[in-house]
């Protein structure tokens, strides 16, 4: 199989990074600031089965969210025709935090292709959001600023 592919999940991509900044810090802007990664207007819900929305359209259900560790969701861009599911984790390291953002059920590898860049991109807003001084995602455009 090519690299981005499996046998149950499809296409599927993942990113990480260890972030110099304690696990409740980088849990705390996640939940708090959800648009540095799911989109502007968007909110993380706290039910399972509560549905989520961004302005440009992305839309998803939460499936679980396991306070200060992950939040597992679906994820449908507009004009996909299938869902996708999404899972954020954050673990304690060494040095910080290792953050975690997971996708799979892709259709292939351009999609694929698409949300490498689009995780990458939330990590380093989230990264340069705690680096201000009070966590303020001042200055961490968001992805419709791109």
């Amino acid at each position: 199989m090519p690299v981005g592919q499996t046998k149950d999940a499809g296409w599927q991509i993942g990113v990480s990074k260890t972030l110099p900044h304690p696990i409740d810090a980088v849990w705390r802007l996640l939940v708090g600031t959800p648009e540095l990664w799911l989109g502007r207007g968007a909110t993380v819900p706290r039910a399972p089965g509560a549905e989520w929305r961004s302005d440009d359209g992305v839309t998803g259900e939460l499936r679980s969210r396991h306070e200060g560790d992950r939040v597992r969701l679906t994820w449908r861009p507009a004009g996909w025709n299938h869902d996708s599911t999404v899972q954020v984790a954050v673990s304690a390291a060494p040095r910080g935090t290792v953050l975690r953002f997971h996708q799979e059920r892709l259709a292939g590898p351009g999609e694929r292709a698409a949300q490498r860049a689009h995780w990458q991109g939330a990590l380093a807003r989230v990264e340069r959001a705690l680096a201000t001084a009070d966590g303020d995602p001042e200055g961490a455009p968001l992805p419709s600023d791109r």
